[in-house]
């Protein structure tokens, strides 16, 4: 395996995932992303994927990267409609996103399943990778707080995800089935990457789905994960917050204490550096690196330096 070849797989969900998942893409990996579908709602008769977007989106080139989700040059007629109307206007729809949402459903609707709709739209906006749901079920993740249970995209969106977070429910994982190729892409794969996104909220529904942390357990791929934690604190999101209410340590060691057994390389930032004797403790390879990706280059940058770890 070259750093631009080889079959690669990345388990994903959010912004994190996108943007290696994007890297990989630039570096020229034959690339297949699993993503988390647990955060997926229904607003306004829409079905909406907001992780599977935000990696489209991003792969297509048109994500607004200032946001870190939508598309770029958004405009919102469609919803100040809506809210002239009386709907709540909570969760923001773009007009050019609702596109999306519109052909997703009726597609959903006709009874395609959301994995043949997927490589639908993938392929309508030129994305390359192979971008797949991990299951064409039902999985909703429901948040525990103080405030009582919340879905999702309340906790996340409506409530700016202040609240603590004291349990996890993924309603539906119990049997949830992966969709078509996920459990192949991670079996057949050189190289299995766990992006740095939210471990709760992202890579454990995608874990949870039936088959898939078994085929991670026992793919003769190299397994990597970056963390997703930065000298104490989330890149984006609430996994820091996440980490400590649910008592994990809030470092890229507590991150690597929950993927133990499951990865072969760690990846950690240069201002972890001091964690990477207690990483290698626990068994992984570690690779200490800039981790945070910014622009293309960065993003392009990091996926290069991590095939060529795993290459060695």
């Amino acid at each position: 395996m070259t750093e631009t070849d080889g079959r690669v797989t990345v388990l994903a969900g959010g912004v994190g995932g996108a943007r290696l998942a994007h890297g990989l893409d630039l570096a020229g990996a034959e690339l297949t992303v699993v993503v988390n579908v647990a955060d997926d709602v229904e607003l306004h008769g829409l079905a909406i994927s907001p992780d599977l977007d935000t990696v489209t989106y991003t792969l297509a080139g048109l994500a607004d990267e200032e946001r870190g989700w939508g598309v770029v040059g958004e405009t919102y007629a469609a919803l100040e409609a809506l809210g002239r109307l009386g709907e709540d206007t909570w969760f923001t729809l773009g007009d050019r996103d609702l596109a999306t949402h519109v052909v997703r459903t009726a597609a959903l609707r006709a009874g395609e399943p959301l994995s043949v709709v997927t490589a639908r739209l993938t392929a309508a906006l030129g994305v390359r990778p192979r971008v797949v749901p991990v299951s064409d079920d039902r999985v909703a993740t429901l948040v525990d707080t103080a405030a009582g249970r919340l879905g999702f995209q309340e906790y996340f969106v409506g409530r700016h995800h202040a609240d603590d977070v004291v349990g996890l429910v993924y309603d539906g994982i119990e049997s949830a089935r992966p969709a078509p190729g996920v459990i192949e892409a991670v079996e057949e794969a050189d190289v299995v990457m766990i992006a740095p996104s939210n471990p709760f909220l992202s890579v454990e529904p995608v874990l949870g789905v039936a088959g898939v942390r078994a085929a991670l357990a026992s793919t003769r791929a190299r397994r990597v994960a970056v963390s997703p934690i930065v000298a104490g604190r989330a890149i984006k999101g609430p996994a820091a917050q996440m980490l400590a209410s649910l008592g994990h340590e809030v470092s890229a060691l507590g991150i690597a204490r929950l993927y133990s057994g499951l990865v072969d390389v760690m990846v950690v930032d240069e201002r972890d550096a001091h964690l990477a004797a207690d990483v290698a403790a626990l068994g992984p390879e570690v690779l200490v690196t800039d981790t945070v990706m910014g622009g293309t280059d960065g993003r392009e940058r990091l996926a290069r330096e991590i095939l060529a770890a795993v290459r060695g």
